[in-house]
């Protein structure tokens, strides 16, 4: 039997990248998904690609009322809601601190935490009324490290890492898992930073960067659609409060094989030995 057999789900920023993969697997899951996201011709076209099992609806997940809209919507059309997966996102304000401005601040968290917020919100009451269900939200690696993402990107994943561990405990009561995942460089639409980006473009992207991970490759949308599954499966039933950290290894530290290049270019420090020894 399929592991969502039955069941509907919400994706948002389902349209390219992670959201239509994720997209694509739920339903041959079994599960009803509506595609939630700000462009209306890539969703309807996935839509009507997935057949009757899928539809689009048109959302801006820094808006509440776009938000509440769309579960309604699912409701309307299967009459339930079991998994909300969070995904929309952007890579934020970008730049030094001191010429980023309170504009781009705003959009940033308008996007990568208000959105994970008003999911969360609006997908709750509705599963605490069936008696459970799964909520996801995309955060990343950079909410684990700094260093290699935008500050604002990297403080508004940290965020949703929190957020989802705080949810959880209360959520948890009602049978409601919540978790996030952290992905690490992923080729999409959203790595390239345009969301016309072609798959050309997105293969240059992961040749350049499959060096920066221990397995030696730049992860597709569907390593994290994978995971995605799982937490909304009972696959997954006594997992909560986690951030899955799906990253090829980015998050454990520099790949060996980077490590070597920098010891081969610099002078060793002599061994120190204790006196008789």
């Amino acid at each position: 039997m399929s592991r969502l057999s039955g069941r509907t789900a919400i994706i948002t920023g389902g349209a390219s990248g992670i959201g239509a993969a994720s997209a694509r697997m739920f339903v041959e899951e079994g599960a009803r998904v509506l595609i939630a996201d700000m462009r209306s011709e890539p969703g309807e076209e996935l839509a009507n690609e997935l057949g009757t099992a899928a539809a689009f609806c048109r959302v801006d997940v820094s808006r509440e009322a776009d938000i509440q809209a769309a579960v309604e919507d699912a409701l309307a059309r299967w009459g339930r809601l079991d998994c909300i997966f969070n995904n929309a996102g952007f890579g934020g304000a970008l730049g030094p601190i001191e010429s980023t401005t309170v504009e781009e601040f705003d959009i940033t968290f308008d996007v990568l935490l208000k959105g994970v917020f008003l999911g969360i919100k609006h997908a709750a009451p509705v599963m605490r009324r069936q008696g459970g269900g799964s909520i996801i939200s995309t955060a990343s690696v950079a909410g684990l490290k700094t260093g290699e993402s935008p500050h604002l990107y990297s403080v508004a994943k940290a965020a949703v890492i929190h957020l989802t561990k705080s949810v959880a405990l209360e959520l948890g009561e009602d049978n409601i898992r919540v978790n996030c995942i952290c992905p690490g460089i992923v080729a999409t639409p959203l790595a390239a930073g345009r969301p016309d980006t072609s798959q050309d473009q997105l293969d240059r992207l992961s040749h350049s960067m499959r060096n920066a991970q221990a397995l030696g490759r730049t992860g597709v949308p569907d390593d994290i659609a994978r995971a995605a599954i799982w937490l909304a499966s009972d696959e997954s039933s006594w997992v909560t409060g986690t951030a899955q950290v799906v990253d090829g290894g980015a998050a454990a530290g520099r790949p060996w094989r980077r490590q070597g290049e920098w010891i081969t270019t610099h002078r060793p420090l002599k061994l120190y030995r204790p006196e008789g020894r």
